[in-house]
């Protein structure tokens, strides 16, 4: 980040009041459009200028365009920050003490973003009611979610430090966490499952949660950048299970912990062509050695009878040699009838 070129794209009412916008949530560019009540097009060309200078991050998702701010008054963002970036964002936190009409444009701008909120809200409970049925069919199959999380919770006791969700979907489990993590990361292949997360996480500080639209295949992040990796209820749709784990360890960082959460084996076929699931259920045995040729450590375990699925939790920390066995015996898995 050059200093020139961050001092010349902050010279201006309109991009001064997006980054205080950003700096309380992660908005696409039509909300910051409303907010600001200027026309799409001009708040875009806003959003170059400070994305040039490196002070602000764009991010796609399906045909939404969403602005995260690169800088952060905290210093604790997803990403470490120069000491220019933060200086830059403290100096934006006491500009509105010291100028009073910057303050009060902030002020009014943060009260337009609960309408923001609520419509987000709105939007999340019709998804909901659309496709109630479909999930209430399935939950009745089994365990609560309360004992599942509570489990969970027990087994992944101590410090989370930098947590990945992977196949977030409604942001359930990142916020079940929050407390506990340095910062959440959420991953999701579908827009619409993110725009979910993104309601139910917007009360999180800015710089503390990022959603990220990503195949768990090919998980758009460095090595060894998360200390916990958790999968709940997203395995089952792997194709290829193996290859996912071993993306998973490529992103673990060594003594990290990965956390799977799915089925043990059962014979709901219907489950294929409802839900689209690829593989009904994991054994202990599958899982295990899954875990082994990926590079982690098997920890533990524990199964959740329910109604007539099973749900298991499975743990694994990720070997300091990073290491990582050639073969997978004993996954044969559930195939489908067209492979």
């Amino acid at each position: 980040m050059s200093v020139l070129e961050a001092l010349r794209a902050l010279a201006d009412p309109t991009r001064l009041r997006i980054m205080r916008l950003l700096a309380s949530m992660e908005l696409a560019v039509g909300e910051l459009a409303q907010v600001l009540g200027q026309s799409q097009p001009r708040v875009s060309r806003h959003i170059k200028i400070l994305c040039d200078a490196g002070l602000a991050e764009r991010r796609r998702e399906g045909g939404w365009v969403f602005l995260r701010t690169a800088v952060n008054e905290s210093g604790t963002p997803a990403a470490p920050l120069s000491d220019l970036g933060t200086a830059l964002a403290r100096v934006l936190v006491s500009a509105e003490v010291a100028d009073v009409a910057f303050g009060a444009q902030c002020a009014e701008d943060r009260q337009h973003l609960n309408v923001i909120r609520s419509a987000r809200e709105a939007s999340a409970a019709e998804y909901f009611a659309r496709h109630a049925a479909e999930w209430d069919e399935l939950r009745s199959l089994h365990i609560a979610d309360g004992p599942v999380e509570a489990a969970l919770g027990e087994m992944l006791s101590g410090e989370i430090g930098r947590l990945l969700d992977v196949g977030t979907g409604t942001g359930r489990i990142a916020e079940l966490f929050a407390a506990r993590a340095d910062h959440l990361t959420g991953l999701d292949k579908s827009p619409e499952m993110l725009r979910l997360a993104r309601t139910r996480l917007q009360h999180l500080p800015a710089g503390q949660v990022t959603l990220v639209q990503g195949d768990f295949a090919q998980l758009p992040f460095p090595d060894a950048g998360f200390d916990t990796v958790l999968f709940h209820q997203v395995l089952h749709y792997a194709f290829a299970p193996q290859a996912v784990l071993a993306e998973a360890a490529r992103v673990t960082a060594p003594g990290g912990r990965l956390v799977i959460v799915d089925f043990a084996p059962h014979e709901r076929e219907e489950l294929r062509t409802a839900h689209a699931h690829a593989r009904l259920g994991f054994s202990d045995s599958q899982i295990t050695a899954l875990l082994t040729a990926a590079g982690f450590d098997p920890a533990g375990d524990r199964a959740l009878p329910g109604h007539e699925l099973i749900v298991k939790i499975w743990t694994g920390v990720r070997r300091a040699d990073r290491t990582a066995v050639s073969k997978f015996p004993g996954t044969e898995f559930p195939r489908l009838a067209s492979q």
